[in-house]
């Protein structure tokens, strides 16, 4: 007989902040047929001493067509003039080897909701630069109509065009702080 021994692993202390140009803040929500993707492009994501947070600008998002980010921009979906930004605050992250589950706060369109983020941890490594790094592969789904997201369009079939369920996630590294 086997067994398996399960270790709870730290998450480094320190300052982490979110390499930009190798991260990536995105969402995914079925739409009639298939799927709608965005990105967010400007954030702002931080691991300092075991607690993650970040905040996403809103006008900064991004989607294949002008016509829609300005919709999605728009009172009927995110009210950026209004709520600039989203957010999250992590308020306890467990890992277990590879594997990671952060507990927190998303607040979008000023609501906040609690959320359960689970992902891939990457342990830390030097790079060709002097600096250390992590890898952070993270996702989680709210529902949308929580935060005041409410906009939708029936289909000729009546159902709706636009599911509730959103999948947010994030592709991060992460550099530690000098």
């Amino acid at each position: 007989m086997s067994t398996i021994e399960q270790t709870t692993q730290a998450v480094p202390t320190g300052t982490w902040n979110a390499d930009p140009v190798h991260s990536e803040i995105a969402f995914t929500v079925e739409y009639m047929a298939g799927k709608f993707r965005g990105t967010f492009e400007k954030f702002n994501v931080q691991l300092v001493d075991g607690v993650l947070s970040g905040t996403a600008e809103v006008t900064s998002i991004s989607v294949k067509d002008e016509n829609l980010e300005a919709h999605l921009l728009s009172p009927e979906f995110f009210d950026a003039e209004r709520y600039p930004e989203l957010s999250f605050r992590s308020t306890r992250i467990s890992r277990e080897g590879d594997e990671v589950t952060i507990a927190g706060e998303v607040t979008i369109k000023g609501h906040t909701e609690l959320a359960e983020i689970r992902g891939t941890f990457k342990d830390p490594i030097n790079d060709p630069y002097g600096s250390e790094r992590l890898g952070l592969r993270l996702e989680t789904t709210v529902d949308r109509t929580k935060f005041g997201l409410n906009w939708n369009n029936p289909l000729p079939s009546g159902e709706p065009a636009l599911a509730n369920d959103v999948t947010l996630t994030a592709e991060l590294q992460l550099v530690k702080a000098a």
